[in-house]
């Protein structure tokens, strides 16, 4: 499922968790007791009042504590934000440097979609959400790179072999000068090519990690950059086409740590 679709899912969840909040907000439980209360005590005010008179207006103050609550700028973006976190949970983050890189992601991530939301319907608003659709592709794969960088950093079976498969293949070419059975040698030599093959694969792993790692200060410092000018951007902008060029660099940061992501799973798949 593409982060798009995701947004999507994640915006009928924030609109029906804004109508229970709307419903449980201490103003709708006032408006149903008042309407139950006029319907017992002064169920006709004044003659040709009708039965369903009262029933009606709390109905209609229901739907217009709703209506408020859905267009409500800042209620949305916190709920979005809520699912979004339980989307790219940060507990599930043992390193706390990188946990608080997911929570920095999910705060920019927050204040744009607040700013999209106070815009008026129109061209501006649109580019916003479409900028605001591309950034759940952004912190998605903040988040799997954070969730590849934990698990690095706190796998002891990779950190063991990081330390021994270096000792062990200078044992093993010790033994290959001094040995003298063909056989033997040959056995020894393959091994050795095998332990050749497993410390180029953890080497290559490292070094992804470490990309990995300057790939994600670099995009949240970029993602940093972004909130700053989507707060500038106006509808002369659209026209402009500095919108357009907003959307382009989010693509290619995107992008960029999409195939970093992949080239780590591939890398660390095949170590694990």
């Amino acid at each position: 499922m593409s982060n798009n679709t995701i947004r999507s899912k994640v915006e009928k969840q924030a609109r029906s968790a804004i109508i229970q909040y709307a419903l449980f907000r201490w103003e709708s439980a006032m408006v149903i007791g008042l309407t139950i209360l006029l319907m017992f005590f002064l169920a006709q005010p004044f003659p040709g009042w009708p039965i369903w008179g009262w029933p009606v207006l709390g109905g209609l103050g229901l739907v217009a504590i709703i209506v408020s609550s859905l267009t409500d700028a800042e209620a949305n973006a916190r709920a979005l934000q809520e699912l979004y976190q339980a989307q790219f949970n940060p507990r599930k983050v043992l390193d706390p440097q990188l946990r608080r890189e997911i929570e920095q992601a999910l705060e920019y991530q927050q204040r744009i979609e607040t700013h999209t939301r106070k815009q008026r319907a129109g061209v501006l608003r649109d580019r916003l959400e479409d900028t605001a659709s591309q950034l759940a592709d952004w912190v998605g794969n903040i988040y799997k790179l954070c969730i590849r960088l934990d698990a690095y950093r706190h796998d002891p079976l990779l950190a063991q072999e990081r330390a021994s498969v270096p000792k062990e293949l200078d044992s093993l070419k010790a033994r290959l000068e001094i040995e003298s059975n063909s056989d033997v040698r040959q056995g020894l030599q393959q091994v050795i090519d095998s332990k050749n093959k497993q410390l180029d694969s953890l080497r290559a792993l490292h070094g992804r990690m470490k990309q990995a790692e300057l790939q994600l200060e670099q995009s949240l410092t970029a993602l940093a950059t972004v909130y700053s000018q989507v707060q500038l951007v106006d509808a002369q902008d659209v026209e402009s086409g500095r919108s357009e060029r907003l959307r382009e660099d989010i693509m290619e940061q995107v992008a960029r740590l999409n195939d970093l992501v992949e080239s780590i799973n591939e890398v660390y798949d095949y170590q694990r």
